[in-house]
């Protein structure tokens, strides 16, 4: 009788111990705001930064590891993330007020944080509330809105790399440019720093409130969307580009471009991944046939790709 050829070493066989939890074949759609793509091959939450720095040590080089917030400027695709998906929990969820700083943990959300600030009568934070992510994500993107970006109050962040090593990085040494950092892939922040400055918790409240007002005048905040799809060429809008190229309201599938504001994709209910990007990669072709710009992604797209999707150009 022939031997039964071995299988072949699942992932999470291979992976070090923990005190978080490991989960396999973990579904990922529920927590993305767009509410689309496969699983995480394993999917890990760390207990804290111990338990992560000790896990990143000891996994496999060859296993990929990608690290997600909230999933509200995130793309999971359709065929999956391979390797483990690390995703912060309440231990990297903490804000405390220190003086003329915020002390807070990467998972924080951008809101809780501009709260507490606001309460505490720390100006320069608002704008955080008009960004529905967590605080490990606007360093990782040098998120920004309404005229303000992390950089402009980060004073720094403790960074655990791939190979398990923690370091505290001044803001200056993290290369912050628009959306764009030198974090490398795999490496996690896990605590962050931020500065503000004193004034009245009414005015400050006040401007939150013109802030909220104005997103959801001005942005599809109810329906499935991944925010803002691409960023602003310099010196361009991305939506009025795309508005030039007669885009919107284009459809793929349950995708559409948004009819309020042209620089969100929204599914309508029954979207794939696929539709998703696909649409995302017919406005980037139409744009530049328009107007000779090639938009670029500002939405992170991770997993397995769909097959035979075309790209229109470098992203």
């Amino acid at each position: 009788m022939a031997a039964r050829a071995s299988q072949p070493e699942r992932v999470i066989e291979r992976l070090p111990p923990v005190r978080g939890r490991l989960r396999e074949n973990a579904p990922l759609a529920a927590v993305t705001w767009f509410r689309v793509g496969g699983p995480a091959e394993v999917l890990f939450r760390p207990a804290d930064e111990d338990d992560l720095a000790a896990f990143l040590k000891g996994c496999p080089e060859d296993i990929a590891v990608t690290v997600i917030g909230v999933g509200s400027n995130l793309l999971v695709r359709d065929g999956g993330v391979p390797g483990v998906v690390v995703r912060l929990g309440a231990p990297f969820a903490t804000i405390a007020v220190e003086g003329d700083q915020i002390a807070a943990g990467a998972a924080a959300l951008d809101t809780s944080v501009a709260r507490v600030a606001a309460d505490c009568g720390l100006a320069g934070l608002e704008f955080l509330s008009g960004i529905p992510g967590t605080l490990g994500g606007a360093v990782r993107m040098n998120a920004g809105a309404y005229g303000r970006e992390t950089a402009d109050c980060l004073i720094g962040a403790t960074v655990v790399d791939r190979q398990g090593e923690r370091r505290w990085h001044a803001a200056a040494e993290l290369g912050l440019t628009y959306r764009h950092s030198r974090l490398a892939a795999g490496a996690v922040v896990t605590h962050v720093r931020l500065r503000g400055t004193a004034d009245d918790p009414a005015a400050i409240g006040e401007r939150m409130a013109r802030i909220r007002s104005a997103r959801e005048a001005t942005q599809p905040v109810r329906s499935r969307t991944g925010g803002s799809t691409f960023a602003n060429p310099p010196g361009e809008k991305a939506w009025e580009l795309i508005d030039r190229a007669g885009c919107r309201g284009l459809a793929v599938g349950g995708a559409k471009v948004s009819e309020q504001h042209c620089n969100f994709l929204i599914n309508t209910g029954t979207a794939t991944a696929r539709d998703l990007e696909a649409l995302g990669e017919e406005v980037r072709r139409r744009v530049f046939e328009a107007t000779g710009v090639r938009l670029e992604w500002e939405i992170r797209r991770v997993g397995v790709p769909a097959p035979g999707l075309k790209t229109a150009g470098a992203n």
